[in-house]
């Protein structure tokens, strides 16, 4: 079972975020989602409300690949910027989504500024 008091303490941080970072046209938000097996990108245009495009580790041409978790999420990260720049977006503001800027968030933001995108 779930610790609550993590769970809620999580969605607080989550909430601030949330409070100060938003994506426009012009500077979409870059989301990230990491569970305990898997990492989760997008591009999100808050003023519209849609999603500019996507990456997961869950693509079978990253799922191919037996690397680390943190391994794929710099791969994660490369494949996001990529779509990115192909869909004409070159600037971003970064959501770690509640988590801490370390280890698979870090290494997925690394790998997107690595793929040409700037936050």
């Amino acid at each position: 079972m779930a610790n609550t008091k993590k769970i809620n303490n999580k969605n607080k941080i989550k909430r601030r975020i949330r409070g100060k970072v938003s994506g426009t046209g012009v500077r979409p938000r870059l989301s990230v989602f990491r569970s305990n097996a898997e990492i989760y990108a997008q591009i999100i245009d808050d003023s519209n409300g849609t999603t500019l495009c996507a990456a997961s580790s869950r693509e079978a041409v990253i799922t191919a690949n037996k690397v680390t978790k943190v391994e794929k999420a710099s791969i994660v990260g490369k494949t996001i910027a990529a779509r990115a720049i192909e869909a004409g977006i070159k600037s971003v503001v970064f959501d770690r989504g509640g988590n801490l800027y370390h280890g698979r968030v870090k290494s997925l933001a690394e790998g997107a500024r690595e793929g040409g995108l700037e936050f």
